[in-house]
């Protein structure tokens, strides 16, 4: 009980921690991002040759930056999951709540995303739905050359309820399937669309309801 109340109080210092330097870096963040992005396009009459590139690196720079602090941001919410906010949550309806969020993401690739039933559990209903969300946009941004295919299933086990989100992505090498959900990790090779959280995100989320999450290929 202590160890558990010790845990509590900390992940509750970290998450107002976290959410304060977004606030504060988000703020100067954005404003070197539009006046950069002023710059930018005033450089394109400028005489220096190199001008436009250099305020294009700070422009990409700042993007950059703000990407990473959108991450924090979730993150921070992630770790104050209480359990006082839980109640009862039917999850067909939370998917399809978080199916219409990604819509335009699933269209834009062709993605279909398939369920079968989906039973009632106790628990947050906004951090569960961010789960889908960020499980659903982990499959697309991991898409083979194939339109993305997406099956969400749910199966009754003695301890509890099993949830699965399986895809025809790329796959993750064997090495790699803990690792995926550290805090900003992601593909090699890739651009950046994202701040790399989102499975971290959801390993939060779903410890704190009592669970675990883990990969398979």
């Amino acid at each position: 009980m202590f160890a558990s109340a010790a845990r509590s109080n900390s992940d509750r210092e970290l998450a107002e921690f976290l959410l304060r330097a977004c606030h504060d870096l988000r703020a100067s963040s954005r404003a070197v991002l539009s006046h950069s992005e002023l710059f930018a396009k005033d450089a394109r009459t400028a005489a220096h040759p190199d001008a436009e590139q250099r305020l294009g690196f700070i422009v990409a720079g700042a993007r950059r930056i703000d990407l990473l602090l959108d991450g924090l941001a979730a993150y921070a919410v992630a770790l104050q999951t209480e359990p006082s906010s839980f109640q009862s949550v039917r999850m067909d309806v939370i998917l399809r709540l978080a199916l219409a969020k990604v819509d335009p993401e699933l269209r834009s690739c062709k993605a279909e995303v398939e369920y079968g039933e989906l039973p009632a559990v106790t628990g947050n209903p906004d951090r569960l739905m961010q789960v889908f969300e960020c499980l659903i946009r982990n499959a697309v941004d991991h898409r083979g050359r194939l339109a993305p295919r997406i099956r969400i299933d749910a199966e009754r086990h003695p301890d509890g309820w099993v949830f699965s989100v399986r895809d025809n992505g790329l796959g993750v090498e064997a090495a790699s399937l803990e690792t995926i959900f550290l805090p900003f990790e992601r593909a090699p090779g890739k651009e950046p669309t994202r701040p790399g959280m989102g499975l971290a995100i959801c390993r939060a989320i779903v410890e704190r309801h009592g669970g675990r999450v883990w990969a398979e290929s």
